[in-house]
């Protein structure tokens, strides 16, 4: 009877905090949607061309597009072939923002693509495969009176991919082709006021540079930044939800310490989880405000991949230390096979994003696309981890598989024990069953949100009400995560309730008042838990 009433009193327990996950879940979705405005903006630009006819070029002068200094215009190409300009002598100029605007370190990052018009002339046709030299130049400061100071230079290559709608006569000279985007440039931070960026295409007739590549009209830039209003909104949550990762990590490393036992591997993995899930909420985004840590952006990309890493290895020894007829239990090492991939899928990321990110940390015009070698390795990185990823889930699906096969079977043996002990057996399925759906739910409501804020417009409205699709996803997926880990601490903490003397367990060789865990597979001081002994009984059999 004690019993019963504890279990109804575990289950109630359970059923409480779960409607309070789901409450604050919904609170994090709603906070995206209804606050947050769209998590980044894109700025077009055209470039203008300016006219500089001096030697050395840009050691000696940046070329503004407008303003009290700014250049000497031209209107079009063939303005400069009247008045004998030579390409080598044009340089297009952006400046960043555009009039009247600034910048800000709220905008946390910079992304450029580029776009060129490019015009079909009979003597000047743009070559197959053609691979388009760009001499760029980036610059900053802070009050329109100051001097520019150059951030980065470099020349960079890149290729071009056009087709064209029309029959290649006179009569289609002067139409457009249709080229793809192309990339340009990524900077980490925005801790300056203005940009500029100048960019020539240098003519080099002996050393095919710059040859066959259409006859250019103009260079336009789409800039992408993240929203200020948004950046607030995600500052705020992760600095409310640090410290909330922190008290449950600590309340839960206090009740497995309390125990005469050591921790076992479960409780390990969920602590690391932990510790991963608090690595990526400690807001040190708040720095990037006054310093300029162009490095945040591959920072924030490790701090995310040591988590899934963590979450995919927690999914693989969580169903491992379930199957409670495995005679290895309690070891990482009897893991090697199902965290190996894991392991190796992220280490082949980690290098891809080292030689892309990486890389864009002393030049931000590089981009590992850009080169036959680069994109093969590229590829060649994205698709072992592809293999690895698969592999995981293969067995992952294995081992959940193995779980439910083995719980049934065990179910057949609950009606022979004490209707107390049963009904905490019966818990203890019931809640590694619950777990296991929220998992599901958790990986669906991910894959099902980024989808949605793909094929949508990123707003929905309902009357005078307008939800930011893309923000709500961003924020509610960043929640309920965090919700996941801390609702895996609460419910995975060491138990110190006891049953009384009065349960009937002498058929299972339990000593009675044994101390009682949520999970099925923790290791008592005295040896195994009930369950298992359970199992390895009917096993033997």
């Amino acid at each position: 009877m004690a019993g019963a009433i504890i279990e109804n009193m575990s289950t109630r327990k359970l059923c409480i905090v779960g409607g309070i996950l789901l409450v604050l879940q919904v609170i994090a979705f709603l906070v995206g949607g209804l606050i947050a405005p769209s998590p980044t903006t894109a700025v077009p630009y055209m470039s203008v061309k300016c006219i500089d006819v001096r030697k050395n070029h840009h050691k000696t002068k940046w070329l503004m597009p407008w303003g009290p200094n700014h250049c000497k215009k031209l209107k079009d190409f063939d303005e400069a072939v009247s008045r004998q300009i030579e390409a080598n002598d044009i340089v297009f100029a952006v400046h960043i923002p555009l009039p009247s605007k600034e910048m800000s370190p709220w905008f946390q990052f910079m992304l450029f693509i580029m776009q060129l018009d490019i015009a079909f002339k009979m003597d000047n046709d743009l070559k197959e495969n053609a691979e388009i030299t760009l001499d760029v130049s980036l610059a900053y400061r802070d009050n329109m009176l100051d001097d520019w100071e150059e951030i980065a230079h470099a020349i960079e290559i890149r290729k071009l991919k056009c087709t064209f709608g029309s029959p290649k006569t006179v009569e289609s000279e002067g139409r457009h082709y249709d080229c793809d985007f192309l990339p340009f440039m990524e900077i980490g931070s925005v801790a300056h006021k203005y940009y500029l960026i100048n960019i020539r295409l240098p003519v080099n007739d002996r050393k095919g540079i710059n040859v066959g590549i259409g006859e250019i009209k103009d260079i336009r830039l789409v800039g992408i930044h993240q929203n200020g209003g948004f950046t607030k909104v995600w500052f705020a949550m992760k600095t409310f939800l640090t410290p909330s990762i922190l008290i449950i990590m600590v309340w839960y490393w206090r009740r497995i310490t309390l125990m005469t036992r050591a921790p076992v591997l479960l409780e390990k993995v969920i602590f690391a989880l932990g510790i991963s899930m608090t690595f990526i909420n400690i807001p040190v985004e708040w720095f990037s405000i006054g310093f300029d840590w162009t490095w945040m952006l591959l920072f924030g990309d490790i701090r995310q991949g040591i988590f899934y890493a963590m979450l995919l290895s927690f999914w693989i020894i969580f169903c491992g230390e379930h199957m409670m007829d495995q005679n290895e239990r309690n070891r990482l090492s009897g893991y090697w096979k199902q965290v190996g991939p894991i392991a190796v899928g992220s280490f082949c990321l980690f290098i891809f994003d080292m030689c892309e990110r990486g890389v864009q940390l002393k030049n931000p015009f590089y981009s590992i696309w850009t080169t036959e070698v680069g994109t093969e390795l590229a590829m060649a990185f994205i698709i072992v981890a592809g293999i690895c990823l698969c592999l995981y889930f293969l067995f992952l699906c294995f081992m959940v598989f193995q779980v439910f096969r083995n719980i049934s079977g065990k179910q057949s043996s609950l009606p022979a024990m004490s209707k107390a002990r049963r009904l905490h057996y019966e818990g203890l399925i019931f809640r590694f069953k619950f777990l296991m759906l929220i998992t599901l739910a958790c990986a669906a409501m991910t894959v099902i949100f980024f989808i949605v804020s793909q094929v949508t417009e990123g707003h929905w409205k309902w009357g005078d009400i307008t939800i930011q699709v893309n923000s709500a996803f961003f924020t509610g997926i960043y929640g309920m995560w965090n919700l996941y880990v801390f609702a895996l601490m609460f419910l995975y903490a060491p138990s110190h309730k006891n049953y009384g003397e009065d349960q009937s367990n002498g058929d299972l060789g339990v000593n009675s008042g044994e101390e009682l865990q949520l999970t099925t597979t923790i290791t008592h001081v005295d040896g195994p838990t009930e369950v298992y002994k359970l199992a390895r009984k009917e096993a033997q059999e």
